[in-house]
């Protein structure tokens, strides 16, 4: 019995981990921006709840918990957040609110209250989790108690993704979460079935009574508007204006100055060609704008690419004229990076739709949905694709100046010389960008001039790489928000961790001082996870099988680690070794070396640059907390490396993201360097509780 509790337990961690990653931000938008918010707060629930362990269960105030943290995104759902600086730029637009609703600037307090309650909710889990898995390693084995808890791990990732991509909606998720945490572990004694029961009805009850969207895609939370159905269809993404589908061809009845405008400015780059382009290539074609407009201006054959299946099918059956119907569209529902990658056709034309994407990449990440195909290097490999007159368009609306800047360096940087720009208000956009041989006619800069901006101008504009991809950022620095978010968060870490112990409160009094090897052991592993679901999103696109790839790899690994452990320990020598010398060669190698292979042997490769490294991060880190007598004061101090090591995440906006790799390596050797001097406590040989807690929790 206590083997189903242990995997319940772990599938319902990940699981509610990935629910609140999901919902919340369909309630309390500017979550969408930082998804890892929730990531950390679920870190510090468990590593309280495990600190926890042993004492008072904390079981009955999990629902409860949930219950608060539901109530509280609903009712943020009706206040329009906000906050367009330059140092951080969301781009939102409410249009689901009740009219005469007063935004509110700044989103640190909703940022701040829901990680709070978010903390809150996995407490009880937490303990729930580390009771189990010291009862199981008493009464059997670690080795299987450790392997359960991966296992339910991986489940409910594996579970969560499936629900993605079937559109259910998040009542449904949350009846997941309930059923399979009504196993005992929860509710220990019958009488309790009528108190978590309701409780139950309630939460489901509130999340269904208040869903404001008509679908849910692996990414959004979408709902729709049609203003006119031969004119207009609005898309909305987490209740802000995504997308505007219009009539867009030339014939038809033009509805007033402001339809004119958006028309001729869509039909604007085409009208320059000097011929009609063969065959075109669209990213981020969403609902079907710019193949309406290509197909009017006879493009033979369009390539079409989009990442969310709901939106593509919305473009089928809702837009006026119909441009997916065609038999000149061929759609590739998948990552438009991962496309450019990939393919080895030929273009007249490349555009770049509106690709805004409005919310990140993933929750072990400050980098967006868009943010690789906004780079130089993103530009370089679809100009790769054009032919010797082709030419490229990108479509965008430049909210700060700085984004101008950058598209426009960019473009400049790949052609070697300036695009021309159309500016104007466009409705959805501002900016035509047009680059590449077939618009060179319509360049009115000089020769001198462009000269002299790519000499002396150029050199100094940071422009977004697949290094530092950040397009909405001003320059390569955080600023005081998310600084100031960093200092909240982890304030608020060191503030409970120590209240809910006592022997963490000793141990940073006493003799024992602070166990700065295990917090540096918490602190690399996260920097790892989130180097690594960044840099494979280049190799697998920006989707959730990214996820699938990362994680299973890393539950994979984390697994056979634990079992050598056990069985068979490696030396330390060759484990400490065998980690720094994968980090290094892993620096080294550019992802792109992946690429150009089948799915299997592609597959292969990322298993083994991914595992490297977690192996033997998995090995030396089971190792050394083998050797600590209070095994839950040095998990504390683990968990705290954890936090510190997902808020210094934020530091890739400043130094890149092949900083963290070799951030991860410099506090591991840190570590290593404590170690041989011996500096930690005395030696034990108490098993330890389980080096995958930790990894479990950021495996979401």
């Amino acid at each position: 019995m206590v083997g189903l509790e242990l995997i319940a337990i772990s599938f319902v961690v990940l699981f509610q981990e990935l629910v609140f990653i999901r919902w919340i931000p369909s309630q309390v938008r500017v979550v969408a921006y930082f998804p890892n918010l929730i990531l950390i707060s679920a870190f510090l629930g468990l590593g309280v709840g495990c600190l926890r362990s042993g004492r008072r269960s904390l079981a009955p105030w999990w629902l409860p918990s949930v219950l608060l943290l539901v109530v509280a995104s609903i009712l943020l759902s009706s206040v329009a957040f906000t906050d367009n600086s330059e140092t951080v730029h969301l781009w939102l637009l409410y249009l689901d609110l009740p009219p005469g609703t007063t935004p509110v600037e700044g989103v640190t307090a909703p940022l701040v209250g829901i990680f709070v309650l978010s903390a809150l909710s996995f407490v009880p889990l937490g303990q729930a989790l580390a009771t189990r898995l010291e009862r199981y390693r008493r009464d059997s084995s670690s080795l299987w108690g450790y392997s359960l808890d991966l296992l339910g791990s991986l489940l409910g990732v594996i579970a969560f993704a499936v629900i993605s991509f079937q559109g259910i909606f998040p009542a449904y998720w949350f009846i997941a979460v309930l059923i399979v945490g009504s196993i005992p572990f929860v509710v220990s004694k019958s009488s309790n079935m009528a108190v978590y029961g309701g409780l139950a009805i309630v939460i489901v009850a509130m999340v269904w009574g208040n869903e404001k969207a008509e679908y849910y895609s692996p990414y959004y939370a979408i709902s729709t508007r049609d203003f006119d159905s031969v004119s207009e269809f609005q898309v909305l993404t987490n209740g802000s204006l995504h997308q505007v589908a219009r009539r867009l061809d030339k014939d038809a009845p033009i509805l007033g100055e402001a339809d004119a405008t958006n028309r001729a400015a869509y039909h604007y780059p085409y009208d320059q060609l000097a011929r009609t382009p063969r065959n075109v290539l669209v990213l981020g074609a969403g609902t079907g704008n710019d193949l309406a407009v290509l197909l009017d201006q006879g493009a033979e054959h369009i390539d079409v690419v989009e990442i969310d299946p709901v939106i593509i099918q919305l473009g089928r059956d809702h837009h006026p004229n119909r441009p997916y119907d065609s038999p000149r569209v061929e759609v590739f529902n998948m990552d438009a990076r991962s496309f450019l990658n990939d393919t080895d056709r030929m273009y007249d034309l490349i555009v770049f739709g509106t690709l805004d994407s409005m919310t990140r990449l993933s929750a072990l990440s400050n980098v967006r949905l868009d943010n690789f195909v906004y780079t130089v290097d993103g530009i370089q490999a679809a100009r790769d694709l054009l032919t010797p007159d082709g030419g490229m368009v990108m479509y965008f609306m430049v909210a700060i100046p700085h984004i101008g800047e950058y598209l426009f360096g960019m473009l400049t940087t790949v052609f070697g010389e300036t695009p021309t720009v159309h500016a104007g208000n466009f409705m959805v956009f501002n900016r035509v960008y047009m680059a590449g041989p077939a618009f060179a006619h319509l360049n009115t800069v000089s020769s001198e001039d462009q000269q002299e901006y790519i000499a002396e101008v150029l050199p100094f504009v940071d422009l977004p790489t697949d290094d530092w991809p950040f397009l909405y950022l001003k320059s390569r620095s955080m600023g005081g928000f998310y600084l100031t978010l960093m200092a909240i968060f982890l304030g608020l870490a060191v503030t409970t961790v120590f209240l809910a112990s006592r022997e963490m409160r000793k141990s940073l009094t006493g003799r024992g001082g602070m166990d700065v090897e295990m917090f540096l052991f918490g602190v690399a592993f996260l920097l790892l996870q989130t180097r690594f679901i960044t840099s494979m999103s280049l190799v697998w696109g920006a989707t959730w099988l990214t996820s699938a790839v990362v994680f299973g790899s890393i539950l994979a690994m984390l697994l056979l680690g634990t079992v050598l452990t056990q069985l068979r320990p490696l030396p330390w020598s060759w484990a400490a070794t065998g980690l720094i010398a994968s980090l290094i060669a892993i620096y080294f190698v550019p992802e792109d070396v992946l690429l150009g292979h089948s799915l299997g042997v592609r597959l292969l490769l990322s298993v083994l640059m991914i595992g490297g490294p977690v192996f033997f991060a998995s090995v030396c880190f089971a190792l050394r907390f083998a050797t600590r007598k209070a095994v839950d004061v040095a998990f504390g101090w683990n968990l705290l490396g954890a936090v510190a090591g997902g808020l210094l995440e934020f530091f890739s906006m400043s130094l890149g993201l092949k900083a963290l790799l070799l951030a991860a390596a410099v506090f591991y050797l840190v570590a290593f360097v404590l170690k041989q001097r011996g500096d930690k406590g005395e030696r034990s040989t108490v098993e330890p509780v389980g080096p995958d807690l930790v990894a479990e929790g950021a495996a979401g």
